[in-house]
């Protein structure tokens, strides 16, 4: 049986870049905080913890004093720069630049909606690290729509503009902007409604479904490797499944079974924005491992 590794896969730009900053500072220093899960998957903090790397909540850096912090690439909000500034931490700034160049947008936004008597709103997950530092940027005062149902929240009789966290579905989110459009039409007839929608869905990321899909298509068995606790892995997996049913959700080799490879000449192994590649070699080497299975 033939394995092949999807070349797309794992670690985005801003994680990677978050996890080589990292590691060059624990080869100098030993150990090194890190505000968060620098990324979404246990088997990749397990090997960094074991270099010396160790997890804090936001919470916690009131406890830290002259010690070297990373911010991982999720970004922060301004609270935490304060308090950096305040405990004399050691910081490197790991924000991935594009959720950096993010962050500058909405601020810029948001004092221009306090003067007009608008509204910031955000498509995301409320509780995720990156909407929790874009949030930040507007005082706490923007809006975080997940569902269709949080349109709601939003007076349509007032400017609107709209961002997303670079991670969201592409598809949803133009959905969302076309349904806000809709509703303030209502209060804006024969005028243009002051709507103003960007594009921050991070290209890479977005660009990854439609690769993904075409890998998991052109093989007989696929199995994805990621997070349990990740978000984007368990889309692009779903995504996977709908144009493959023989797809296989691990989180490591030791979860892979020989039985799904049944009558299979080739089998796929691919992953999520937080999977490191050391992981899918793992998992595809556990593959051609296996016994014959017919």
């Amino acid at each position: 049986m033939v394995v092949t590794i999807d070349p797309s896969s794992g670690f985005c730009f801003g994680v990677k870049r978050a996890i080589e900053q990292a590691e060059k500072i624990l080869d100098k220093e030993g150990k090194l905080y890190c505000l968060g899960d620098i990324v979404h998957n246990k088997a990749e903090m397990e090997r960094l913890e074991g270099i010396g790397l160790v997890s804090v909540g936001r919470d916690n850096l009131d406890n830290l004093k002259d010690v070297p912090v990373l911010f991982r690439a999720h970004g922060e909000p301004p609270s935490s720069y304060l308090k950096a500034d305040e405990n004399r931490l050691l910081l490197t700034d790991a924000t991935c630049p594009i959720v950096k160049k993010l962050q500058d947008k909405i601020r810029k936004a948001w004092e221009e909606m306090k003067e007009r008597g608008g509204q910031v709103v955000i498509f995301g997950s409320p509780g995720h690290p990156e909407t929790i530092g874009l949030r930040g940027q507007t005082e706490g005062g923007a809006m975080v729509l997940q569902t269709p149902g949080d349109l709601e929240k939003i007076n349509p009789a007032a400017p609107v503009e709209l961002f997303s966290q670079t991670t969201m579905n592409t598809e949803e989110y133009m959905q969302l902007a076309s349904n806000l459009r809709n509703r303030m039409r209502d209060h804006f007839a024969g005028h243009s409604v002051p709507l103003k929608v960007h594009k921050t869905i991070c290209g890479q990321i977005s660009g990854r479904i439609p690769r993904i899909r075409k890998f998991a298509s052109s093989h007989d068995v696929l199995v994805f490797v990621g997070g349990s606790q990740s978000s984007n892995a368990r889309v692009l997996f779903n995504h996977c499944r709908e144009v493959n049913e023989r797809s296989w959700f691990v989180t490591g080799p030791h979860e892979v079974k020989a039985e799904w490879f049944s009558g299979a000449g080739s089998a796929g192994v691919c992953g999520a924005t937080s999977t490191p590649r050391w992981l899918m070699e793992q998992v595809a080497e556990r593959i051609r491992e296996l016994p014959p299975w017919k």
